[in-house]
C-alpha cells in the first residue's frame, strides 16, 4: 500500500494566515514607500533646476510638483534647503504611522536628500 502525502488541514490553515498577514502588511506599507519615491523624485527634479532661485521660489517649486504628483506628506515648507559647494542639496524627512490591527501601528521614519546621501 502506498503511503498518503499532503498537508494536514492544520498545516494548510496556518500558513494560510501567515501568508494573508505577510499580504495584507505588504498593501499597507507599499503606498508609503511609493510616496516616499514620488518625494524623492520630485526633490531631485526641483534640485536640477534650483540654481540661481532664492529659498521661497525652491519651495513654491517643490509645493508645484508636489500638487502634480499628489503628495501630501511634505510640503515645502518642511524643506531643509542647503548649498554644498556649486550644488544646492534639497533634504526631508518625517515620519509615518501606519495603523497596522487594534492598536498595534507601525512606525517608519523616511528621510531622504537630492545629493542622494
Amino acid at each position: 500500500m502506498r503511503q498518503q502525502q499532503g498537508i494536514a488541514l492544520s498545516g494548510l490553515l496556518f500558513w494560510g494566515i501567515v501568508i494573508a498577514l505577510v499580504a495584507v502588511l505588504g498593501m499597507k506599507v507599499a503606498p508609503e514607500y511609493m510616496d516616499y519615491f514620488k518625494i524623492q523624485k520630485s526633490v531631485k527634479a526641483v534640485s536640477s533646476e534650483a540654481n540661481g532661485k532664492t529659498l521661497t521660489e525652491i519651495r513654491a517649486a517643490f509645493d508645484k510638483y508636489a500638487s502634480v504628483n499628489q503628495i501630501s506628506t511634505v510640503k515645502g515648507s518642511d524643506l531643509d534647503i542647503s548649498k554644498d559647494g556649486n550644488e544646492i542639496v534639497i533634504a526631508f524627512e518625517y515620519e509615518k504611522r501606519i495603523p497596522l490591527f487594534w492598536n498595534v501601528s507601525l512606525l517608519i521614519d523616511f528621510q531622504g536628500s537630492s545629493s542622494g546621501r
